[in-house]
C-alpha cells in the first residue's frame, strides 16, 4: 500500500462516524424541512409531500418561535459573559490563592457542572419555591417582598440563567485552571523584579497569555447556550406564559410532542445556521486579534 495513503486509513473510521452521525442527520433535517412530514408521514412515506419554504415562511410569522428566538439570545447576552467571568475569577482565584482551602474549591465548584440536572431542578426547584423557598424566606427576614422566581414572566429567565451558570461554572474553571498553571511563572518573576503590581501582572501577563482558553470557553459556551433546553424544560417547560422557551424547546415541543417533524426541521436548521454565523464572526474577530 502506498504510504501516503496510510494516514487516511487511520482517520477513515472517525470519518465515516462524523458522516453518518453528524453530517448525515443534517442533511436529512435540511431535507425535511422542506416537507411537511408528520407521525402518518412515517409510517406511510407516500403522504409526504414538498412544501417548498412553506415551513420557513410559517416559522418566521409564528410568535412564539420569535419569542424563542429573544429568550435564546437574551440567554446568551447575559449566560455566556456571567460564565466566563465567574469561571476565570474562581480560576484565578483558586491558582494563586496560598491556603489549603482552595485546593478544596476545585471539587466545590465542579461538582455541579456533573450532577445530574434532574436532581438539580429538585434543589433548585424547593429554592425558587415562592411559598416555602429558602431564597424568598431571606427575602422576607431582611422585610424586602417576595419574588415569583418561576412564575413571574419578567424574572423567570433571570432564575435559570442563575442555575445554569452556577452548573456551568465547574468546567470552565478546570480549562481556565489548566491554562494558567501552563504559563511560566519565570514572566511573573521578571514583573515582579520590575515592580509590576498584581493588577499589571494580570493585565499584561496572564489575560493576554490566557487568550486561546478564554476564545475556546467562549466559542463552546456559547454554543451551549444557544442549545439552552435542559432547564427550562425540567424547570418551568417553557412557562410561564413562554416566557422562558428557547429555541432547542421550542424545535423539541414541535417535532416529538406535536410530531410536526418538517416544522421543527426548518426550526432547527435555522438554529443551526445561527451557530455556525455566530461561531464564524467569533473566529474572525479572534484571527484579527495580536500574537503574544
Amino acid at each position: 500500500m502506498n504510504q501516503s495513503k496510510i494516514p487516511y486509513l487511520f482517520i477513515a473510521p472517525t470519518i465515516i462516524l462524523l458522516i453518518i452521525f453528524s453530517l448525515l442527520p443534517i442533511f436529512i433535517a435540511f431535507v425535511i424541512s422542506f416537507t411537511d412530514l408528520t407521525l402518518s408521514g412515517l409510517a406511510d412515506w407516500s403522504s409526504i409531500q414538498f412544501i417548498g419554504l412553506e415551513n420557513y415562511k410559517n416559522i418566521f410569522k409564528d410568535t412564539v418561535f420569535l419569542k424563542s428566538i429573544y429568550n435564546t439570545f437574551y440567554y446568551v447576552i447575559i449566560g455566556v459573559p456571567l460564565v466566563i467571568i465567574c469561571s476565570l475569577g474562581i480560576a484565578l482565584l483558586i491558582n494563586f490563592g496560598k491556603a489549603r482551602i482552595f485546593k478544596a474549591f476545585r471539587v466545590i465548584f465542579y461538582m455541579p457542572s456533573i450532577t445530574n440536572i434532574v436532581a438539580v431542578a429538585v434543589i433548585w426547584n424547593f429554592l425558587y419555591n415562592p411559598q416555602i423557598g429558602l431564597i424568598n424566606y431571606i427575602l422576607k427576614l431582611v422585610h424586602l417582598p417576595t419574588i415569583g422566581w418561576l412564575t413571574d414572566p419578567a424574572v423567570s429567565k433571570v432564575s435559570l440563567i442563575i442555575l445554569a451558570v452556577w452548573k456551568g461554572i465547574g468546567l470552565n474553571m478546570l480549562i481556565f485552571l489548566a491554562a494558567l498553571q501552563s504559563i511560566p511563572k519565570t514572566y511573573y518573576e521578571a514583573a515582579q523584579i520590575d515592580g509590576a503590581s498584581n493588577w499589571k501582572q494580570l493585565i499584561k501577563i496572564t489575560l493576554p497569555l490566557l487568550r486561546f482558553a478564554i476564545f475556546f470557553v467562549s466559542i463552546t459556551t456559547m454554543i451551549g447556550w444557544l442549545q439552552f433546553f435542559e432547564e427550562p424544560f425540567v424547570m418551568t417547560n417553557g412557562g410561564p406564559l413562554d416566557s422562558t422557551v428557547s429555541v432547542a424547546l421550542f424545535i423539541y415541543r414541535t417535532g416529538f410532542q406535536l410530531s410536526n417533524f418538517g416544522y421543527a426541521a426548518a426550526g432547527s436548521f435555522i438554529l443551526f445556521m445561527i451557530i455556525i454565523i455566530i461561531t464564524l464572526i467569533q473566529f474572525r474577530i479572534q484571527n484579527k486579534e495580536v500574537d503574544y
